[in-house]
């Protein structure tokens, strides 16, 4: 979850750490902090509690020169938010500094044995363990120091790490985490995400599979467990607009808007209208082996659950094949049964998702095929999975997912179609899908367009502290992904919920006090959900319905209505979650909440 940079070269050293960690600071805000050697190679540090720019202002009042850094912010898994566990953490003689992403998950195995030798520790992290471990293998050749601890490590993480013997280099480390070295011209950075070095070089290195890298201003050496290996560089396709909000209060309305355009994208290339079936020509897998495929399995965490979840029905709906969605972390810990003929599709914006990377490599060795759906070309899914979609969201820097959710859908909207065209759908009916689906930028910009009417509905719903959000079918999974929303960014507790299951307990807590997101974009089950709502109306429950233009069966019933343009069932999802976004992100920001840093999130959930 936490971010870690190094800068080895001729720029200005703490400016350009500190552009970098803001940059990674998606990853985690609790504390931050810089170490590396001054003029005299004395190795010198500086940690806050708090954001990067609070770290940044304390150098400036120090003056602090580097020759060479390396940085981190935090995110914290082991020990409290406290400058004691912020990184860097050094060893006993304080000849090392090392900042760390990932769990150790030995650590407490290894601090034992490190105290019975003599070893006092000074945080509680499993970061400080390493770099005791270092110290006490260190004779004067630090590679192998690195080799040998890292022989003893567990788990899954990414280090960079600076020595008193060595002032000219970072030796960097990557073990089942994401950790990426950018080569410029007599300069080197080290980084969790490529994102971080845009600005200065598209040139990268990704290391894996416990991976050591020596790094200098001008040469990377790489090694595994036992000797120097050879890796090429590749050129990172990167979206240098994103990192710039332009006149938008914050990245997170900013990526909502930008979704008329990215869907575009997503759609782009992407469809035959003559034949009403979609095409991905990133999709290395031929007719044959999608034709066979018998069974479907998504596996997913958080929002891309969602959007999973989502695409189960549609896949079953049109394609008629079994699906079967899994959220990540639960998956991995099943001893699960994989049948032949079943097709993996794993889900992930960042492509670094540690529990969905888990449990792709489970099901590989189970012999399934695996095709990711990411939006990071060159992240860790895209090199596991066997083939990979792109998402075309371009990057998101608001911590809570909004665009690549959006564009998750239609791109699963678009595997169903073709999924189903290879079976028992016409063409006509093919067609006349594609045509909704390409409506969908207009009609997302038409909702846009009525931001102001959902600000004034939020302003009206930002003092309730409870909510729930109600749907059936595809409503469901949209209702699940607008609660998070909610959640994530102003705090509120709100829960999804199919609307059938209330009256099996969840009814119990409706009151005035606790308002009802109604989403009734799903004519299948329109008229189902209509009695549930009479239900909730009969309790004294506020009402805020989402529903079709048109739609007039509801206006004696709820409390409040937005309505969004028509289209198909399946498409629906795409519509309601931007009223959704909108509609969390106005409540939050007339509670005051920060918006694109929620309080204990990180955007790219990196550990377990």
């Amino acid at each position: 979850m936490c971010g870690i940079f190094g800068y080895v070269g001729f720029k200005d050293r703490i400016s350009t750490l500190m552009e970098g960690l803001k940059n990674l600071e998606y990853r985690g805000y609790d504390s931050a902090g810089v170490a590396g050697f001054n003029e005299a190679n004395e190795l010198v540090a500086c940690k806050v509690v708090g954001k990067v720019d609070l770290l940044e202002q304390t150098l400036l009042k120090k003056s602090l020169q580097l020759s060479l850094g390396i940085a981190q912010t935090r995110w914290a898994t082991h020990g409290s938010v406290s400058e004691e566990n912020a990184h860097p953490h050094f060893d006993a003689a304080r000849s090392l500094a090392l900042v760390h992403n990932g769990i150790i998950e030995n650590h407490e195995a290894l601090r034992q044995q490190l105290i019975e030798e003599g070893v006092t520790f000074l945080s509680d992290t499993d970061t400080e363990v390493v770099a005791h471990l270092i110290s006490k293998l260190y004779a004067g050749d630090l590679l192998k120091a690195v080799q040998k601890a890292v022989a003893q490590l567990k788990g899954s993480y990414a280090l960079a790490l600076v020595h008193v013997d060595f002032p000219d280099q970072v030796v960097a480390v990557a073990h089942q985490a994401p950790l990426v070295i950018g080569i410029g011209s007599n300069e080197a950075f080290i980084s969790s995400d490529p994102h971080a070095f845009a600005f200065h070089t598209q040139q990268a290195i990704y290391l894996s599979d416990s991976e050591i890298a020596i790094i200098r201003a001008g040469s990377q050496e790489i090694y595994n467990a036992e000797q120097r290996i050879t890796k090429t560089s590749q050129i990172v396709e990167l979206d240098l607009s994103a990192h710039c909000k332009g006149s938008y209060e914050h990245y997170t309305l900013k990526e909502i808007h930008e979704q008329p355009q990215t869907i575009k994208n997503c759609l782009l290339g992407r469809f035959l209208p003559d034949y009403g079936t979609a095409i991905f020509e990133e999709l290395s897998f031929n007719h044959g082996d999608l034709l066979t495929a018998e069974r479907i399995l998504i596996l997913a965490c958080g929002t891309s659950w969602h959007a999973g979840f989502v695409a189960a029905y549609m896949i079953e709906e049109k394609a008629r094949i079994p699906v079967q969605v899994e959220i990540s972390s639960e998956f991995r810990y099943k001893n699960p049964i994989i049948l032949p003929g079943t097709l993996v599709v794993a889900l992930s914006q960042s492509g670094e998702t540690a529990d969905t990377i888990a449990a792709v490599r489970e099901v590989k060795a189970k012999g399934a095929r695996v095709i990711a759906i990411c939006n990071i070309k060159g992240s860790t899914l895209c090199r596991e999975a066997d083939s990979t979609i792109y998402l075309k969201a371009g990057s998101e820097i608001g911590v809570c997912s909004t665009k690549a959710f959006t564009n998750q859908v239609v791109i699963l909207s678009l595997f169903a179609l073709m999924m189903a065209r290879m079976r028992h759908m016409n063409k006509s009916e093919g067609q006349s899908f594609l045509q909704e689906a390409m409506r969908l930028p207009e009609q997302v910009q038409k909702i846009l367009d009525q931001s102001a009417s959902i600000e004034a509905l939020a302003k009206r719903y930002a003092h309730y502290e409870n909510f729930f959000y109600l749907g059936r079918c595809y409503m469901y999974p949209s209702s699940l992904e607008g609660a998070l929303k909610l959640k994530e960014i102003s705090y509120i507790n709100a829960n999804g919920y199919p609307a059938g299951e209330m009256k099996h307990g969840p009814i119990a807590l409706i009151n005035e006090e606790c308002p009802t997101v109604a989403l009734c974009a799903n004519e299948a089950t329109f008229e189902k959900l209509l009695s549930n709502l009479m239900e909730i109306k009969s309790r004294g429950g506020k009402i805020i319905a989402v529903a079709f233009e048109g739609e007039q069966k509801l206006d004696k019933i709820v409390t409040d209505i937005f309505k969004i343009p028509l289209t198909a069932d399946p498409l629906a999802p795409v519509l309601v979650t931007v009223f959704s976004q909108l509609f969390a992100y106005y409540v939050a920001k007339e509670r005051g909440a920060e918006i694109d840093q929620p309080r204990n999130l990180a955007k790219s959930v990196t550990v377990e």
